[in-house]
This record gives structure tokens, C-alpha cells and sequence, in this order.
């Protein structure tokens, strides 16, 4: 089984700006950059004009480790002190069930852990202590 984790931040409509601030302070290494725009559309969840050309997912490389990044999605709202997250990536679809039902114990789970058209098994959970997770398994669906 293999395991990282990794920083998350949630941004409020500034994530390009911060991808190009921690670029350079950071000499950080753009891996992947994706909109909303950009993501397959869901006719259940209809994008928002104004969602388009905000950050779904981004990821940079500073040094050895990934730093993550998204814009959170109109009407949702992050706030100073809760959008660090940590995400855990995984690459076995039980481990992360186990790992997502223990952190939601006495804490509140923020999205499910389901499929997505990027991972077999997704959910943001956070902790009793406040802490914010993200469950990411790789793999393909």
C-alpha cells in the first residue's frame, strides 16, 4: 500500500493568483492546472458561468513534496484557518473506506467518499479535532 500526504489549499476565487505567488516564492514546478470549465460536464449539476475559468484542481511541486490547490465552488465558502487541508492519497479503495469511516467518527463529513470521474473512491471529511481531509484513492474507476 502506498500513502502521502499532502497540503490542500482551498481558495476563494484566488487560487490562480496563489499558484503563480508560490510559483516563484516557492520555485515551485506547475504539474497539472484544470478548471471547472474543463472538467467533464454533469447535467445533474449545471456549471455556473461565473465557475468556468476558476481552479478545480491544480498541483505543484515544491521539492519533493506536491502542494494542491482549487478554488471552492460557487456558494461555498472557505475561510481563513479552514482551507489548509490535508489530502490523503491511497491506492487501495478498502484502506481508504477504513481510513475515511475512523476520521468521520465524531466529526463531520464534508462530501462522501464516492466515485468521481478522477478517483474510484473521494470524500472530504473533517475530524473531531477540526482538522479537514481529503480522500483521494488512485487509481483508475
Amino acid at each position: 500500500m502506498t500513502m502521502r500526504l499532502s497540503p490542500y489549499l482551498m481558495m476563494n476565487g484566488n487560487a490562480k493568483e496563489a499558484i503563480q505567488f508560490y510559483e516563484k516564492a516557492l520555485d515551485a514546478k506547475v504539474l497539472f492546472n484544470q478548471t471547472f470549465g474543463e472538467m467533464p460536464e454533469n447535467p445533474e449539476f449545471p456549471l455556473p458561468e461565473e465557475a468556468k475559468d476558476l481552479v478545480a484542481h491544480a498541483m505543484l511541486k515544491v521539492g519533493e513534496t506536491d502542494f494542491m490547490f482549487s478554488d471552492t465552488f460557487p456558494g461555498q465558502t472557505s475561510q481563513s484557518g479552514d482551507q489548509v487541508t490535508i489530502c490523503i492519497s491511497i491506492n487501495e479503495i478498502e484502506k481508504s473506506k477504513r481510513i475515511f469511516e475512523t476520521l468521520s467518527q465524531g466529526g463531520e463529513v464534508k462530501m462522501p467518499l464516492q466515485e468521481a470521474f478522477f478517483s474510484p473512491a473521494y470524500g472530504i471529511v473533517t475530524d473531531k479535532f477540526g482538522v479537514t481531509f481529503q480522500i483521494y484513492t488512485e487509481g483508475e474507476k
